[in-house]
């Protein structure tokens, strides 16, 4: 059990057994307090520390008591702020927009311990108790909200959560960089208002077009103005910063707003290298919940991490409905072997560590080098993305980097299994000509089940996904299947999938389902498209047209629509029954109404009480089967189109949740 001692201050006598009469910043945070480097909290925190800064932290206050802000006193440099290691909206509703009952960043998991826009709240109750003290916001709300962004749960466009919130600068993307430069010009005595050149910061200022003679270098976006009245002008200016989001070749955005005010967003920070990757996970973190915890149980988000090693960050692989090319950029960062080999060798002394490393990755595992030497020097491709719609010629395919880290890894004593859960990218995969990676992935990696994200089988959809053809999907898995057949092991591909996709209609929907038919058993893993902020996807779903061509790209946003895009991927479920048949009939497919295999469905709803999940006889449904797998019962190949079995299993531990697309509860690679 951890020692309070070990963690930062969290009152005034955890400050006064340190020996300090103030804190130097104070981190206010939506998240209860893990000091592990799965939690942009503890990574800032203990940066700020490792600069000699005197940082306390203060967890889920009371935003109706501005008493419970005040609880650590007045900071000498500063507030930081940040909703947690989600926006804390997606924590709080689903896709349906109904109110969440859990929460796994509180203690006990128990709903309700922050506000709706949590950043911004606390920003505005820290400005109303302590007037003139420096606001800084970061996280990935913040980050994700810097600019104008459309807001699903209000369906309306926001302001840049900097003129919401009272604060004085917002920190985006990872953040290591930009604080501690911050921090140091504060302590140097320079005002906040002054601090407008740090990389990765944004930062507003007033007084019209004569304010803006000392901004230098910047590429205007729409106005507010614009922007409220004309949503192809949001998609132009999505389409504007997205173009800039590589610190080598980046111009300054502004932003304009009514007054005479401007928002200014500077280029992103440098990355990190290596060896600073390495240092930020090697900062002596407590590695557990505060104790203050223990009598809740804990902090269930953190279960999930606490025995996982991160390895890189950061992905080039650009799924439309994924917020890391916003947040974490495109341009991956990696972690050293030793330094890998270190921390698990650490966790093997941890007295709850069972011999299992539940994940060694980050938001993709078999990234473990950047996409091409080109981006050391000159950045990535501002129109160009490095897998769609094919491997670019310029990728240097290695994944025998990682292949090595895993086969070390499991060689560590004390080690007795080493997972692979944060997904891989297939059509990576697929483009090394060796099976080296793969081969050991099977034999050592894999806990039964390989989850993979191929989201659709609709290439139409997928490539507004910027995913990979369908084709590519099939290939993967029956080369998993041929190997699994070598080794004599039995092993299952299980597919994500999300349903009512900008570019999906009824027809994509319904192609989908007969997909899902064919492999012979209902999908566990669906979702519905969730638009959370600053994702291409998300900007699709507002304006309707692809930001990246300004072609018109079908969106369903009717609730009834989705619902039955939905209902269709799991068809065998009695309660769907009648969303099932009205979505067919709207499709103009009714030949999936009957009693051939083929069908969906039959023609008269369940009986009351019938099995849920599974299609039991012939007809209407095809074999039965638990789960949706890879490997298939005639041992030919993991592609839609063939029947199976597979079991069920946990959730995966490292899918790109910062994308936020899915309601996925874990953060572990949602940073500062």
């Amino acid at each position: 059990m951890a020692d309070r001692s070990q963690f930062l201050p969290v009152s005034r006598a955890d400050m006064d057994a340190r020996g300090w009469d103030a804190c130097d910043f104070v981190y206010v945070c939506g998240d209860a307090y893990v000091d592990h480097p799965s939690f942009g909290m503890a990574i800032i925190t203990r940066v700020l520390e490792a600069h000699g800064y005197r940082v306390g932290i203060i967890c889920q206050p009371d935003w109706r008591d501005p008493s419970s802000i005040a609880a650590l006193g007045e900071p000498r440099l500063g507030f930081l702020v940040s909703a947690g290691n989600m926006d804390s909206m997606v924590n709080h509703y689903s896709v349906t927009k109904h109110r969440r009952r859990t929460d796994a960043y509180t203690p006990g998991g128990v709903a309700g311990a922050r506000p709706n826009h949590a950043a911004a709240v606390y920003g505005n109750l820290i400005r109303r108790t302590f007037k003139h003290v420096p606001i800084i916001l970061g996280g990935i709300e913040a980050s994700l909200r810097r600019l104008a962004h459309y807001d699903y749960w209000s369906d309306s466009l926001k302001r840049s959560i900097l003129l919401d919130s009272g604060a004085d600068l917002v920190l985006y993307g990872m953040g290591e960089h930009a604080i501690v430069e911050v921090a140091d010009a504060l302590a140097a005595g320079l005002p906040i208002d002054q601090i407008t050149y740090v990389d990765g910061t944004v930062y507003r200022v007033s007084g019209g077009e004569q304010a803006l003679a000392e901004v230098y270098d910047y590429e205007l976006l729409p106005s507010w103005d614009d922007l409220e009245a004309d949503r192809l002008a949001y998609a132009r200016s999505f389409a504007i910063q997205y173009r800039n989001m590589d610190h080598i070749t980046a111009h300054r955005l502004v932003e304009p707003y009514p007054h005479g005010v401007y928002v200014v967003q500077n280029p992103p920070a440098a990355l990190l290298s290596t060896e600073e990757m390495d240092a930020v996970h090697e900062l002596p973190y407590a590695r557990a919940w505060h104790p203050d915890y223990d009598e809740a149980g804990g902090v269930p988000a953190f279960s999930e991490v606490k025995f996982s090693i991160t390895s890189n960050r950061g992905c080039f692989g650009e799924c439309s409905f994924c917020a890391l090319a916003f947040h974490q950029g495109r341009a991956l960062q990696v972690r050293s072997r030793e330094s890998i080999i270190r921390e698990a060798e650490a966790l093997t002394r941890d007295p709850d560590f069972k011999g299992y490393i539940s994940d060694v990755g980050g938001p993709t595992a078999n990234f473990f080098r950047p996409a091409c030497d080109k981006q050391r020097k000159h950045g990535v491709c501002a129109n160009r993305r490095c897998l769609w719609p094919s491997v670019c010629k310029n990728m240097v395919v290695d994944e025998d980097g990682y292949a090595d880290l895993l086969r070390d890894l499991r060689h560590i004593p004390g080690v007795k299994k080493v997972f692979v859960r944060s997904g891989i990218r297939f059509d990576y995969a697929m483009a090394d000509r060796s099976d080296r990676f793969l081969t050991e992935l099977v034999q050592h990696h894999v806990s039964g089940q390989l989850r993979l994200a191929p989201e659709h089988v609709s290439d139409a959809v997928l490539s507004i996904m910027g995913k990979p053809s369908r084709a590519v999907y099939d290939a993967f898995c029956r080369r998993f299947d041929d190997l699994c057949e070598r080794y004599g092991l039995e092993q299952y591909v299980v597919p994500y999938l999300i349903s009512s996709h900008p570019g999906s209609t009824m027809k994509e929907a319904v192609e989908l389902a007969e997909a899902v038919r064919d492999m012979g058993y209902m999908p566990e893993q669906v979702q519905d498209f969730y638009p959370t902020p600053s994702t291409m996807s998300t900007c699709m779903y507002y304006t309707g047209v692809d930001p990246r061509t300004m072609e018109p790209v079908y969106v369903a946003r009717d609730p009834h629509e989705k619902a039955m895009q939905r209902a269709l991927i799991q068809y065998r479920k009695p309660e769907n029954y009648k969303l099932v048949r009205e979505a067919l009939q709207r499709a103009g497919r009714t030949d999936l109404i009957g009693y051939d295999r083929h069908c969906l469905i039959r023609p008269v709803p369940p009986r009351p009480g019938a099995a849920k999940g599974k299609g039991k006889g012939k007809g209407a449904g095809g074999k039965t089967g638990g789960g949706f797998a890879g490997k298939q019962q005639d041992k030919r190949g993991g592609k839609f189109g063939k029947g199976g079995k597979g079991p069920s299993g946990a959730a995966p531990h490292g899918r790109n949740r910062a994308a936020q697309g899915r309601e996925g509860a874990r953060g572990s690679r949602r940073r500062p």
